[in-house]
């Protein structure tokens, strides 16, 4: 699986709700979530966000709540993965079963910078910084785990099973 985008960064402990604020929770189309995507964290953020960004964030990302409205406005606002130094643990859970990419590689969110072009390779665990022509490793996914990924998450995933 590779991915790629543009880099955007955001700092520690960024929680669900400034991922997405509680007055967009009654909202169920992840482009509509995706619009108000990391407005807690900064009003005008969501405007940085499209299908060629990747979000860089420091430690605890995703703590807080285990709303899965977090990681599903992140994939509506077309974010292709976050990798960071480290996830809250049921973030980290609910993003792969919502088929959202999660990273975790301290080494590259303390090089990157905003705007740096990047390139993902999930199978062989490696995040190459084309800008700065630098290499960054990460522990590459357990198969399961590629698996739900590919089929956009776990209902995907169950879906191809069944038939």
């Amino acid at each position: 699986m590779i991915l790629q985008g543009n880099a955007v960064k955001v700092g520690r402990n960024i929680d669900t709700d400034q991922i997405i604020p509680a007055q967009y929770l009654t909202l169920t189309d992840s482009k509509e979530l995706g619009k108000h995507c990391l407005e807690g964290y900064e009003k005008d953020f969501p405007k940085l966000l499209d299908d060629e960004t990747i979000i860089f964030a420091e430690e605890n990302f995703g703590c807080g709540s285990s709303r899965e409205h977090a990681p599903f406005a992140i994939k509506g606002a077309g974010v292709k993965a976050v990798v960071a130094k480290s996830f809250a643990r049921i973030f980290f859970r609910n993003a792969i079963n919502l088929g959202l990419t999660v990273i975790e590689s301290p080494e590259a969110v303390n090089d990157v910078e905003k705007g740096d072009k990047i390139k993902i390779n999930a199978d062989k665990g490696k995040i190459y910084n084309k800008t700065k022509n630098k290499n960054y490793d990460f522990s590459p996914f357990p198969k399961i785990i590629k698996e739900i990924l590919m089929a956009d998450g776990v209902t995907g995933y169950f879906k191809e099973r069944k038939s």
